[in-house]
């Protein structure tokens, strides 16, 4: 098996940059809540969440999740709030703190995330620039980080869907206004504490197509095992079945591959994530849309 590089973003290098942000004590017994874009610890008992970025690319988008957050909290959405106004860097890479939420009282369920999405997409736009919802445009950093583990072919078909579906969704009319969307509307994404649902994971929040959320769902039925019955319990409590749209299947496409590519740079040195990656490509290149996806 092939080593991961000493780069790799790894549990292990992003407890070394834990404790380069200036905590030496924590790194080592800070419980891990996530490893994805960002490696995320909570400091001890009481203390603050951690968000760790993957790279220095994503010290931007660090700095407008803060933004996105002091936004939401005047505008009186339900949303995880910034413990430290700025970020800062750790050997190049971006850090930003998160107050502590409470234990969850229930997972999320479908009409959490719904009801929550309403409030968003019923806001006007922040008295700052959200970018578009560049849902494609980490495909090529994504790859590059996969290096090796992904075969040079099956890196060129990604990039071909990429340019694909990119291209595609510059002609698509959407059926609803445009404006803020959270950009990664899933229900994990929607944590239940003792005062009710409220977002986390601020990061993708962009100013576009409001169907990029409710596609997210749509996905979920196809790929990931959501039910039936909870995909019609988001619908109703949204309003609308984007399925009813005609650009739904370009931005599904979308999804699909910025999603395969996603799970591209866990590869190396991770056998389950290059597992799931081999599930993605070959359903992708089989155009067998009925292949269930795991999320990772």
């Amino acid at each position: 098996m092939t080593e991961p590089s000493p780069a790799a973003f790894t549990e292990a290098r992003a407890r070394d940059l834990l404790a380069a942000a200036g905590h030496p004590e924590a790194a080592a017994d800070a419980a891990l809540l996530s490893l994805g874009e960002n490696a995320v610890f909570a400091l001890g008992d009481q203390g603050p969440v951690v968000r760790v970025g993957r790279s220095a690319e994503l010290l931007e988008r660090a700095e407008r999740e803060l933004g996105v957050a002091r936004w939401l909290a005047a505008e009186g959405v339900p949303a995880v709030r910034a413990a430290e106004p700025v970020a800062t860097l750790a050997d190049g890479h971006p850090v930003t703190y998160w107050q502590r939420l409470p234990e969850a009282v229930r997972p999320a369920g479908p009409d959490d995330l719904a009801a929550l999405l309403k409030l968003v997409h019923a806001l006007p736009e922040p008295p700052f620039a959200l970018p578009r919802r560049e849902l494609l445009g980490g495909v090529e950093r994504w790859l590059r980080l996969a290096g090796d583990a992904v075969s040079a072919s099956d890196a060129e078909y990604l990039r071909g869907r990429r340019d694909a579906f990119a291209a595609a969704a510059t002609a698509l009319e959407p059926h609803l206004p445009r404006g803020p969307i959270h950009g990664d509307a899933l229900a994990r994404n929607i944590h239940v504490g003792p005062d009710g649902p409220v977002l986390v994971d601020l990061e993708t929040f962009s100013s576009d197509l409001r169907e990029h959320d409710l596609v997210v769902m749509a996905l979920s039925r196809d790929r990931y095992g959501l039910t039936a019955d909870a995909y019609d319990t988001f619908v109703s409590v949204y309003g609308w079945d984007v399925r009813d749209w005609e650009g739904c299947a370009v931005l599904r496409g979308s999804r699909e591959t910025a999603s395969c590519a996603w799970v591209s740079q866990h590869a190396p040195g991770n056998p389950a994530a290059h597992k799931e990656f081999r599930r993605r490509i070959a359903s992708l290149r089989d155009k067998d849309a009925t292949v269930r996806w795991y999320p990772f």
